[in-house]
């Protein structure tokens, strides 16, 4: 049985989810031969104590003893401030790191991290966590099998129940780069090509407090790849029916769509269908469950070798400048021209 000890870097909400879905990993891998233990750390040590001792984790007092301790990989879940310095303290000790998206606050400060990563042939496994959800992966074995024909329109949709805290909000750097990141990101995982160019407008018919911290509650995208198809990207924060992520591709040949489930937060308004029927899903967390657990194994196997990193910074930087434009083409209400990498 071959131990591979992670050390976690954050235990708030979405800490403690990967806290947990480390803990559980034994109940996959260990009849791979794998056993996986957990290292935590945080700076609200009473919490983080807690965390740990309900998953039989070790809690360790600070990033440095946490490091010095002899760990396989590094996992940062803390806020996207404090990404770049840690990443770079995984990068320094040796060992394979993931890190939630974003690489960095934007891609001003990501760009130099990327430089020093490639240097020091540091392996950063970051979290877009929808790459490995199984309506995104089979819609883009549909499309690279050519079932689908060539794509005419894209639509990709991220609807959360309720806002965030607006203090979360006056941080985020804005709704296209705090939550249509991750749908910029799988269009480029998905088609394979570049978005060129974005227009974007926005509202805002909720919480004054948001408009008033410089974001919008709900926004729409309309891009242009590289190859002239086109596509929108919509967000919202007050989708009351439920948390509510879809993708509609619609090809040539046939068509199909991520996310149109029993659990889908939409209801049809035709006579006599009663699908969907199920609860909806009332946060990412939930909608996503499956995919992040099988994100966390994946972290796992690469640390071992078994497989190529799944999501590289490069690949997270991409979809973060997308972001941008479309977060200065809301500002100014013109199309902006996505800015390109020199080199991938």
């Amino acid at each position: 049985m071959k131990d591979v000890v992670l050390g976690l870097v954050g235990v708030g909400r979405i800490g403690v989810m990967h806290a947990k879905n480390i803990a559980a990993l034994n109940g996959t891998l260990n009849p791979q031969g794998i056993n996986v233990r957990l290292r935590l750390t945080d700076v609200a040590a009473d919490h983080a104590r807690a965390v740990a001792a309900g998953l039989g984790a070790e809690f360790l007092p600070s990033v440095e003893a946490l490091l010095a301790s002899g760990l396989d990989g590094l996992v940062i879940a803390t806020g996207t401030g404090t990404h770049p310095d840690l990443i770079k303290a995984g990068v320094d000790s040796g060992v394979p790191v993931f890190c939630e998206k974003p690489v960095a606050l934007n891609v001003a400060d990501a760009l130099p991290l990327l430089g020093y990563i490639r240097e020091r042939n540091g392996v950063v496994q970051i979290g877009h966590q929808r790459r490995f959800d199984a309506g995104y992966l089979e819609a883009r074995r549909a499309y690279q099998a050519g079932e689908l024909g060539w794509i005419h329109s894209l639509r990709a949709v991220t609807c959360d129940m309720a806002p965030p805290p607006v203090e979360f909000l006056a941080s985020s750097g804005g709704l296209f780069r705090d939550c249509s990141v991750h749908d910029f990101d799988i269009l480029r995982w998905l088609t394979g090509r570049e978005i060129v160019e974005v227009y974007a407008k926005g509202s805002n018919n909720g919480d004054p407090a948001i408009g008033a911290a410089g974001d919008v509650d709900t926004a729409l995208a309309l891009v242009t790849f590289d190859d002239g198809t086109v596509g929108t990207v919509s967000a919202t924060r007050y989708n009351g029916a439920g948390h509510d992520v879809r993708l509609e591709i619609q090809g040539s040949r046939s068509s199909i769509m991520v996310g149109l489930d029993d659990q889908a937060a939409l209801a049809s308004a035709e006579p006599g269908v009663t699908f969907p029927s199920g609860d909806p899903h009332r946060t990412f967390a939930e909608r996503f469950e499956a995919a992040y657990r099988s994100e966390m194994a994946a972290f796992v196997e690469l640390i071992l070798g078994r497989r190529e990193n799944p999501c590289t910074p490069d690949d997270a930087v991409a979809a973060s400048r997308v972001a941008d434009a479309a977060q200065e083409s809301l500002a100014a209400g013109v199309p902006v021209r996505v800015v390109q990498a020199v080199s991938r």
